[in-house]
């Protein structure tokens, strides 16, 4: 009976799409958990932090000392968060790390862009960096490490403002001109260096010759004294998913070194997209 019951909901086109309620569209407050966001606020905070005390938590996220404390053991019982008893620090737990890698796993870029990033890196005796766009940033998910002492340094997991990063000029570049415009128009363009591109015009204009030449440069952008040299990687469809990219400090990312850098840089982007399908349409 239920069996002919759904069968008839499915074909007078009463049945929603799995996964999704009837007003799953709705992101009034009574479609919120608030708790959960309480939550999730603490956690966020925490990951970015190298350690931090329950007063400290509490205060920088607006909430309670009893509140965050809850929120601290139930997230503890997870594995998300575990506690330093003798610093009387708070730190981000194991768990987080696996969920992490869980994310990393729902696209193959990730797998597939391991061998690649260690070969520019051998190529180039730079750091290599896998990048991708979220919303108004990059999102580094993956580093292979140069071996000199000193070197740059992107964590997977680190956010960087797009305008202010080899990647994200590299995949702005990218952009329909409606899309860059919009970009353009709600993201914050600050600065971070006396280099930083926070003049619309002077962004357009740097994209512009980044798509004529192939490649982008984060000339001290966002850090003074560090170069990144990147380009775009494209999927199956055409459309530009990932960014790879070199980094060092000036003085071995020269002006003198950044053609041999980004022909490298090239190759390597030009390898990825073609282990994600890029070309295989025509």
């Amino acid at each position: 009976m239920r069996d002919d019951q759904a069968a008839n909901s499915a074909r007078s086109g009463g049945q929603r799409a799995r996964g999704r309620p009837k007003a799953w569209e709705d992101k009034t407050d009574q479609n919120t958990i608030k708790s959960l966001d309480r939550a999730m606020a603490v956690f966020e905070h925490l990951s970015a932090m190298p350690g931090a005390t329950l007063s400290e938590l509490a205060a920088e996220t607006d909430q309670s000392p009893a509140t965050t404390y809850r929120i601290l053991t139930t997230l503890e019982a997870r594995g998300l968060v575990e506690f330093e008893a003798g610093a009387q620090l708070w730190h981000i737990g194991p768990r987080a790390f696996l969920i992490g890698a869980r994310y990393l796993r729902r696209t193959s870029v990730v797998d597939r862009a391991r061998p690649i990033l260690r070969k520019l890196m051998e190529a180039t005796g730079e750091t290599a960096n896998l990048g991708i766009a979220r919303e108004a940033h990059v999102l580094f998910v993956s580093q292979v490490e140069s071996h000199a002492s000193i070197r740059a340094f992107f964590p997977p997991g680190t956010l960087s403002p797009m305008h202010a990063s080899g990647i994200g000029k590299a995949l702005l570049a990218q952009m329909s001109d409606d899309r860059l415009s919009r970009y353009i128009a709600t993201a914050p363009l600050d600065r971070f260096t006396a280099r930083t591109l926070t003049d619309p015009g002077d962004l357009r204009a740097d994209l512009q010759e980044t798509r004529a030449r192939g490649y982008a440069i984060d000339d001290e952008e966002k850090n003074e004294g560090m170069r990144c040299i990147a380009a775009a990687v494209f999927d199956w469809n055409g459309e530009a998913v990932a960014g790879l990219s070199v980094s060092g400090p000036v003085s071995r990312v020269s002006v003198r070194e950044t053609p041999k850098l980004a022909e490298a840089v090239a190759r390597a982007a030009a390898d990825l997209s073609a282990a994600l399908g890029a070309g295989a349409r025509g």
